[in-house]
């Protein structure tokens, strides 16, 4: 089994050695010794990191990450979890295709400034009342008041 210093892993996986160090702490990897006084980590963590960065790009965090791996750090993943990360996600695109409309409609206001435009005003105020969410069918701001 090839091991890697943790100098290695930073140049392999691009990462500085003190996320290593941290993800450690967090229990994502784990080093398996060390060599004088560098850890040193099995060459299978670069896949371990992978997966990290993977759950990442889903925007699950380190704890949702840490939880869906095994004492080995192997993959341990819960389908239903990625299922309600997947809904998650939809809810979050909705409401920012929702916010990027209205900025749309904002940014094309012909009013001179846009805090008097008619359609900026009803942005704000929504924003305020956290009343920016996508409408059933087409995203947009619903419940605004004049």
């Amino acid at each position: 089994m090839k091991e890697m210093t943790i100098g290695e892993v930073a140049a392999h996986s691009g990462l500085p050695s003190s996320t290593l160090r941290y993800y450690e702490e967090k229990g994502l990897i784990r080093s398996i010794g060390r060599r004088g006084l560098s850890r040193v980590f099995r060459a299978d963590v670069l896949q371990q990191l992978s997966l990290i960065a993977l759950g990442q790009s889903a925007a699950f965090s380190l704890d949702e990450i840490a939880a869906m791996l095994d004492v080995d750090g192997q993959p341990a993943i819960d389908r239903q979890r990625l299922s309600q990360k997947a809904d998650e996600l939809d809810r979050t695109i909705e409401r920012l295709s929702a916010v990027r409309d209205e900025l749309r409609r904002a940014a094309s206001c012909p009013a001179a400034l846009h805090i008097e435009c008619s359609t900026f005003q009803k942005m704000l105020k929504a924003a305020g009342a956290g009343d920016i969410k996508p409408k059933t069918g087409k995203a947009s701001l619903h419940r605004l008041r004049p």
